[in-house]
């Protein structure tokens, strides 16, 4: 892989991580807030669910 697509891979998802802090900064503080009152477990399998559609998706799409 070369250096150039990882960085606009990097770029690409600090864009996005961008967008809903841009848009809407009280929809943020809300899911936040809501993410510290769930529990560990809940928060990890959102993560590897998460993660998996991602590992899906870059499967699909290469």
């Amino acid at each position: 892989m070369a250096w150039s697509e990882l960085f606009a891979a990097i770029a690409l998802v600090l864009i996005l991580e961008g967008i809903i802090p841009f848009m809407s900064p009280d929809a943020l503080r809300k899911t936040y807030q809501r993410l510290t009152e769930m529990d560990d477990r809940t928060v990890r399998m959102s993560g590897l669910v998460s993660m998996i559609a991602g590992v899906v998706l870059l499967t699909l799409v290469r």
